[in-house]
């Protein structure tokens, strides 16, 4: 799996986040001066499948791009969806989480849970680095 970088402005949520986890991880990637694991986004549409609380972080901390995994989600079958237990939908398809981050709406934290077959790869991209321009 590749890590791009990609301008955050593309990068649309399809569910709140917990701000108080946002809070947290924004310290954290501070005192680190980086962002140790990427995001995992849908790469025809900027959807966010993994990481909505690391793309607040971005946004906190003013950085123009962030490091991603991208997917064609619908057809690629080594990622997949379910609805977290105790979330407010009994069911969640693909097709749902697209459309959810194409709304103006969004789902409750922890609606989705995404789950990939191979772990995602250790990162070490500078803050300073994700503060410049997208191309």
């Amino acid at each position: 799996m590749e890590v791009e970088l990609v301008a955050i402005d593309w990068l649309k949520p399809h569910e709140e986040v917990r701000w108080n986890k946002v809070e947290e991880l924004a310290k954290v990637t501070e005192r680190w001066g980086c962002y140790t694991k990427p995001l995992l986004i849908d790469s025809e549409t900027g959807a966010i499948l993994d990481g909505h609380h690391r793309h607040q972080v971005g946004i906190r901390l003013g950085l123009n791009r962030l490091p991603v995994i991208l997917f064609d989600y619908l057809a690629d079958e080594r990622i997949t969806v379910e609805a977290w237990p105790n979330a407010d939908v009994d069911h969640l398809s693909k097709a749902d989480v697209l459309e959810m981050s194409l709304s103006d709406d969004l789902y409750p934290p922890k609606t989705s849970k995404h789950t990939i077959e191979e772990d995602t790869p250790p990162i070490s991209v500078s803050l300073e680095l994700l503060a410049e321009k997208a191309d």
